[in-house]
């Protein structure tokens, strides 16, 4: 169950979000639990991952935000694996790395910007433009083969 301060958080974080959204991501809240909030990426022009539709999620700890998410891709892309708890800077691998002041956007941004570059971490695999921008071309159809992301995403 989350905290009071943690669902306070959350929404105040969803509402600016809605105002304000985040360059190439898509994301919200399960209705049923403010602690899942699912994301949508969509890759930027000029990368391997351009035409891209890219679906992960979040899970916030019940004492957000004074502790860090779990974070993970779930759609193939050829840089992480997929379903797997990714280690960043801003997740649950590295709690002494974690900034309070860090929110929903900025956790996603850095996601993003994670993606797009070639360091390796655990969640991380290592291919070919080619093969990223084959999972690019195929990201959207392999989304909607699953009724959960066309529950969440009807939109796309």
């Amino acid at each position: 169950m989350a905290s009071k301060g943690a669902i306070v958080r959350l929404r105040k974080e969803y509402n600016a979000l809605q105002k304000e959204p985040v360059p190439f991501i898509l994301t919200k809240p399960l209705e049923s639990n403010i602690l899942e909030w699912h994301y949508v990426i969509t890759g930027p022009k000029d990368t391997v991952y351009e035409g891209g539709f890219y679906w992960g999620k979040v899970v916030f700890p019940t004492d957000y935000p004074f502790a860090p998410p779990a974070i993970q891709m779930i759609t193939p892309s050829g840089r992480f694996t997929p379903s797997t708890r990714l280690c960043l800077s801003m997740s649950d691998f590295h709690p002494e790395t974690w900034c309070p002041g860090w929110n929903v956007g900025t956790i996603l941004n850095g996601l993003l910007s994670f993606m797009v570059e070639e360091t390796q971490t655990s969640g991380s695999i290592k291919t070919t433009d080619e093969q990223k921008k084959k999972f690019a071309g195929e990201s959207l159809a392999w989304n909607k083969s699953n009724a959960k992301f066309v529950e969440l995403f009807p939109e796309l």
